[in-house]
This record gives C-alpha cells, structure tokens and sequence, in this order.
C-alpha cells in the first residue's frame, strides 16, 4: 500500500531527477529509496522510471502516481496549517536578508507563493546590501538568511537549498571569448568585480585564485546590474551564478563560461536562528524555494 513515505520520495525524485540527491531531501540513503522504489514497482507491477542518461524519467505509471504525490502532499500541508490556525499557532515574523543579490530573481515568486499559504506570518524583505548578513540575525534584525555562508555554533541552523555554478562573466568581445572554460592562469592581469565582501567569501578567490597563488586587482559594486553593467563596458570581469547571468547572456550583452573543467560550484543554504528552524512556516518557505527553484531554474542541484 502507498503512503505518505512514498509520495514525498517520488516528488523529490521528479524535483531533482537523481536517486542521489532525491535520497538526500527524504533523508535516506540511496541505496534505501531505491529499495521502497523497487517495492512500489513490485506492489502495483509496473516499472515507474526510465533510467536515462540525464537521470531518472517517469513511465505513465510513475507519472500518475507523482500526480497522485502532488495532490496529496498539498492536501496534506494545508489541513497541517488549519490544524496550527485553530491552535492559534499560525503566526510569526520572518524577516529576510540576502546575500546575494542575484537571488532576487527567483526569491520573488517564492514570497508570493508563501504569502498566499501562511497569510498570518509578517515576511518582509531587507532592503540594501548587507556585507555581513548573518550579524543581522545575531542582532534580531532578521529572521532568515539566504546564502553560502554558513554559521558558526549551535545557536543558528543551515538549511538546504541547493547546489549551483558560479560562472566567469566577460564582456562580448574579451580575449577569452573562444575559450570553453577558464583557468586561473587565463585570469592573470584582468580587474575583478566582485560585491563588497571580504575576500574570503569570494570562490572564485577562496577556491580558484588563491591556491594557483594569483592576485588580481579587485573593484566591488552592491548591485547585480551594476557589476554587469562594468563587465559589459570592458571594466573588468565577474564571477556570478548562472541563474543571475543567464538573460543578459541570451541579450549578448555578455558572455559566461565555466570556471575549471568541473566547475566552480557552491551551495546556497536558509539560515535561521535554531529557535525557528523546526517552525512549520519555516520549514514551508525552504520548501518553497526548493521547489520552485528545481522546476525554474536550469544547472542547479538541490541538497
């Protein structure tokens, strides 16, 4: 018999594709999703998947059943939210801060889609640049933090989000423009455009730069837009993931690359004092962008 289990391991498989990460999200090993897989294929005797190269594709079979998941499990989280509402628990501030601003981009439809679940919760979004965004959490300025940088301690909760590329952005006509992929020593001489934060918190220096023992001159800007807007007049170059990038490549008004033959990846986490990480709105809004990110936004992997 299908339960609860099964439907929220069939809508992470279709949400991130790969038993390896889907496992990751239900909290099982692969090895174990696999098995209640195989089970469900066993009990109803049909094969639910196609294994491709891209990953896993559902059978008419697997595609009923995830229907059946969809449905169910939105059933389910709204009798969960009336059920906090007649207990008078329903309500809460959530205060956001960014720190990244290219996440703008996806984050706005997420709020929208939260604010029409959980009505009762004050979400707001902190405006301007926050160099430091987790000492707003520390001070009660807000409540979750969205980026890479992870806290120090047990006072204060990283939540998944997902994985995604962080690209080299050049302008049209850079030198670079036949090359396929980036390597540190292409990089030598050029001026580097980055928000103003310590380097530390730059991959492409923390990770790419730093250990092939290169420098560059370092410009900074707050705005996503302004930093492009400087790569386009042939100011410098960027590194910026490949979702705030994607529109004005597919404009020419610059152009990306992969940085290193595998990449330069890094994960993207809610940040929430550990007060309300176990919040029932909380733990919807990460689901939100988890969501909505997976069928939205192309070359990232969810955690």
């Amino acid at each position: 018999m299908i339960e609860l289990r099964h439907l929220r391991s069939l809508a992470a498989i279709a949400d991130t594709g790969k038993l390896v990460h889907a496992a990751s999200q239900v909290h099982l090993t692969q090895s174990a999703l696999s098995h209640q897989m195989r089970a469900l294929e066993e009990h109803y005797g049909a094969a639910l998947f196609q294994r491709t190269g891209a990953g896993l594709r559902f059978t008419p079979a697997g595609q009923r059943l995830l229907q059946l998941a969809r449905e169910t499990l939105v059933a389910v989280a709204d009798a969960e939210r009336d059920l906090l509402r007649l207990k008078g628990d329903a309500g809460g501030d959530l205060r956001i801060a960014l720190e990244c601003h290219t996440c703008f981009d996806w984050l706005m439809p997420v709020m929208d889609a939260f604010r029409g679940r959980w009505p009762e919760v004050e979400v707001d979004l902190l405006a301007g640049f926050h160099s430091d965004p987790l000492a707003l959490l520390q001070s009660g300025k807000a409540e979750l933090v969205i980026g890479s940088q992870k806290p120090r301690g047990r006072d204060y909760v990283a939540l998944p989000l997902f994985r995604f590329e962080i690209l080299a952005v050049l302008p049209v006509e850079h030198r670079l423009r036949a090359k396929r992929r980036i390597e540190a020593a292409d990089l030598k001489g050029e001026t580097l455009i980055t928000y103003p934060v310590p380097e530390e918190r730059i991959d492409l220096i923390r990770q790419v730069l730093k250990p092939a023992g290169i420098k560059l001159t370092r410009r900074t800007a707050e705005l996503t837009v302004a930093i492009l807007q400087l790569v386009a007049s042939r100011r410098g170059i960027a590194a910026l993931p490949n979702w705030g990038v994607r529109n004005y490549v597919d404009l020419d008004y610059v152009i990306a690359r992969r940085i290193g033959a595998k990449g330069l990846w890094s994960d993207l986490h809610a940040v929430v004092p550990r007060a309300l990480a176990g919040r029932p709105y909380v733990t919807e809004f990460v689901d939100i962008i988890r969501s909505k990110c997976a069928a939205g936004l192309d070359g990232i992997e969810l955690l």
